[in-house]
Formats: C-alpha cells, sequence, structure tokens
C-alpha cells in the first residue's frame, strides 16, 4: 500500500492556481466557472491528504455561501473521510468532489488536467 503525504512540488502551482481562479469567478458572481476551477482543484489535490481536505472545506463554504443545503450535506462526510482516503491510497481518480456524484466514483480524468499530471511526471 502506498502512503500519500504531501502534494509533488511540481503539481502544487496547478492546485493553487485552479483555487485562486475559483475565487476569482467565485467574487465575480461567476458560480458556475469558480465550481469548475474548484473541482479541478480536488482532482488535481485528492491524492495527497491535506489539499483533498482543503478542496473540501472550500466545496463546503462553498454551499454554505449559495445556500445550497445538498452541497452542505454532502461534504460533511467528504471533508471528514476525504483526506483519510488519500493518506491510505484510496480515492477515486477523476473523481470530482461534488456532492452531485458518488464519492467512491472514478471519473475520467479531463484531458487539461491529465496533460497537468503529465507536466508534473506523476502517473495516474
Amino acid at each position: 500500500m502506498k502512503i500519500y503525504t504531501s502534494m509533488p512540488a511540481g503539481l502544487v502551482p496547478y492546485f493553487q492556481e485552479s483555487l485562486e481562479i475559483y475565487r476569482i469567478e467565485f467574487e465575480a458572481g461567476n458560480l458556475g466557472k469558480a465550481w469548475n476551477h474548484l473541482e479541478n482543484a480536488h482532482i488535481i489535490g485528492q491524492r495527497y491528504p491535506y489539499t483533498h481536505t482543503c478542496v473540501h472545506l472550500e466545496m463546503l463554504l462553498f454551499g454554505i455561501k449559495i445556500k445550497s443545503y445538498r452541497e452542505i450535506i454532502g461534504q460533511i462526510p467528504r471533508l471528514v473521510l476525504g483526506g483519510v482516503k488519500s493518506f491510505v491510497g484510496k480515492v477515486p481518480l477523476g473523481n470530482p468532489g461534488g456532492a452531485d456524484v458518488p464519492p467512491l466514483k472514478p471519473f475520467p480524468i479531463k484531458k487539461g488536467i491529465q496533460e497537468i499530471f503529465e507536466k508534473a511526471g506523476i502517473k495516474q
């Protein structure tokens, strides 16, 4: 079993950029675009406990800000368990992390994100 701890340095700028664009789009009122970047950050960071947990916290806060009870309720178990699953390497790769998708279902990784992993030398 592979134990994951911290995000590789090659992924950090892409993860941070996704979160920054999320914040910019949210502040501009572009909720759909904001959410897409939050999902991207989730896919990039889901293997690593700290980043995985941080994204689920952001998703929970997003749900609170837009008053989406479904997202709030859906994010609570993801927030509690996501980092643990990352630590032991048991995450559904490509899963965008929102409450609108099954939490354990893997998804195909988006082409742009796959390119990020390739640039960073990360095999999926």
